[in-house]
């Protein structure tokens, strides 16, 4: 058998000379990067104020004459209790009284014929003070309210039938001169 170290030592030498050039780094041949050039950036030019606006104030309108035509407040039969009803209507006259604090006004409270007259006339307080009572808790002055008690006088309606009896229950609100 032939000695076979020799040889294999010499091929794997000349693989590896062969080998080494193919190793070798290879240079690109890059052309050189031209130069960047850097703009300035120029500041953001800066806004010259504008001239001061003049700024008119407008003069609201004069708060409106308040409306002292009030509608009559109605009642049940035998009864101060405010219907549930005259609830809007009593809030626009808190609105209409709340608009001049200086003025003053009379609850005038009325019934109709039934019953005695000194039951009507504690009746007709009453409803009096109901009304007063519902106008004060809505931010009416209490100072600027007086009530009196008229009893069945002055009927607005026709005493014999329902229906009149019905529009007598009532608190006329006025105004005092």
């Amino acid at each position: 058998m032939i000695n076979s170290k020799p040889y294999l030592l010499a091929i794997s030498i000349s693989l590896l000379a062969l080998s080494l050039p193919a190793c070798k780094a290879k240079k690109a041949i890059v052309a050189p990067a031209a130069p960047v050039e850097v703009k300035k950036e120029e500041p953001a030019p800066v806004p010259k104020p504008a001239p001061p606006v003049e700024v008119k104030k407008e003069v609201p309108p004069p708060p409106a004459k308040p409306d002292y035509n009030f509608s009559n407040i109605q009642f049940e039969f035998n009864s101060p209790i405010l219907k549930t009803s005259s609830y809007p209507t009593l809030d626009h006259i808190a609105a209409e009284m709340k608009k001049d604090p200086s003025a003053k006004f009379i609850l005038n409270g009325y019934s109709s014929s039934e019953g005695t007259d000194q039951h009507n006339m504690i009746l007709s307080e009453e409803r009096a003070s109901s009304v007063k009572l519902y106008l004060t808790n809505t931010g009416v002055g209490d100072s600027n309210l007086t009530t009196k008690g008229n009893g069945e006088s002055n009927p607005i309606a026709d005493n014999t039938t329902e229906a009149g009896k019905s529009v007598n229950r009532r608190v006329e609100i006025k105004l005092v001169p």
